[in-house]
């Protein structure tokens, strides 16, 4: 279970992928942005300090930890954190303007097509709240649900030269997209473990930030929700990869699915990349085989309730990676935070 939240507030910018330059000949370098850094950025990090600092086992915590995000939220209300909303929802850009869908004879409907989602996350603690009473941001305050706290920006960087510290005399600047947040956000993530507080080198260009890692405790409402076991409707809060390693699936394989293929609601794959370290930092990492994944938001109604937490899916519904080919510890995806779902509940469908 997971029992930290983890805090990241930037100092500065940070980038939003390791390529995807801009130039005359690359006008579109914004496509391959990607922010925020995924769950095995903080995985990678958190195994990385331990191994510097020995804090403590490090077989013990490679084969437990188990990190799931990213999210965000205000730096002042931290456990009040952001997730994708459900595609299920509609939440429009004025109070009046909602909808959601509903699923009558296995088809989805909207009693209202023309409302067009204005808003892409809500908050962790309006997760049951019906649609019609989620609150949109008023004053510049967040509520209900809320847009993301950070823009892409283009930076110029310098081309040094290999015997100087000074720019090459041609072709000696190149642009990249970097990310700018809201100084009064952060990034959350959850973790089974902590990392000590501090100021930490994190993400693709190794920006600095500072983290805090704060307990979950049993009584609060992020440890019941995530504790709520699922009936026949769930949706996903971070992408998910289904199958095996040798073949991705939109959901797992498994007597509730198989029995009868369930009902989605969904959007176009998007891209499941991760790298992990061979444990020595003198050696260079392994990148991570590349999937495509289900996306966050979205949902899907089973012919059976499943009556089982995510904690609790078996470990067969996940490929595992194959980032240490020579070593049987090979992690899960599921240790990366694939698939992580909380239950909902769908119009037209009785749990």
């Amino acid at each position: 279970m997971f029992q930290f939240l983890i805090v990241i507030r930037p100092l500065g910018l940070l980038y939003g992928s390791a390529g995807a330059f801009l130039s005359p000949e690359n006008l579109v370098g914004r496509s391959g942005a990607k922010f925020p850094p995924d769950a095995g950025a903080l995985s990678g990090l958190i195994l990385a300090e331990n191994q510097e600092q020995q804090f403590t086992d490090h077989q013990e915590l490679k084969t437990n930890l188990t990190v799931a995000g990213a999210f965000w939220a205000q730096a002042d209300h931290p456990e009040n954190f952001f997730v994708p909303i459900p595609r299920s929802r509609i939440v429009g850009e004025k109070n009046p303007d909602f909808d959601e869908w509903e699923l009558i004879n296995h088809q989805w409907q909207r009693p209202r097509p023309d409302i067009n989602p204005s808003y892409q996350w809500q908050s962790i603690n309006s997760w049951h709240k019906p649609t019609a009473q989620l609150k949109r941001p008023e004053q510049g305050n967040l509520n209900d649900v809320g847009q993301p706290p950070w823009k892409f920006l283009p930076i110029l960087h310098p081309y040094l030269k290999e015997e100087e510290r000074h720019v090459r005399d041609e072709d000696g600047l190149f642009l990249e997209n970097a990310v700018q947040m809201r100084e009064d956000s952060c990034l959350v993530y959850l973790s089974t473990h902590k990392l000590p507080d501090g100021w930490y080198r994190f993400g693709g260009e190794s920006h600095l930030v500072q983290i805090t890692s704060r307990e979950i405790p049993e009584h609060s409402s992020i440890y019941q929700l995530l504790r709520q076991k699922i009936g026949r409707s769930f949706a996903l809060i971070t992408p998910a990869v289904w199958g095996n390693n040798n073949l991705s699936t939109r959901y797992p394989h498994h007597e509730h699915f198989n029995n009868q293929r369930p009902e989605m609601l969904t959007d176009r794959p998007v891209p499941f990349r991760y790298r992990l370290g061979k444990g020595d930092r003198s050696k260079s990492s392994v990148l991570g085989i590349g999937r495509y994944a289900v996306p966050a938001g979205t949902v899907y109604v089973l012919k059976h309730d499943l009556n089982r937490t995510w904690w609790d899916f078996p470990n067969e519904w996940f490929p595992q990676s194959k980032g240490q080919r020579h070593s049987p510890n090979h992690t899960l995806l599921k240790q990366l935070g694939c698939g992580l779902c909380l239950p909902i509940t769908i119009k037209g469908v009785e749990e």
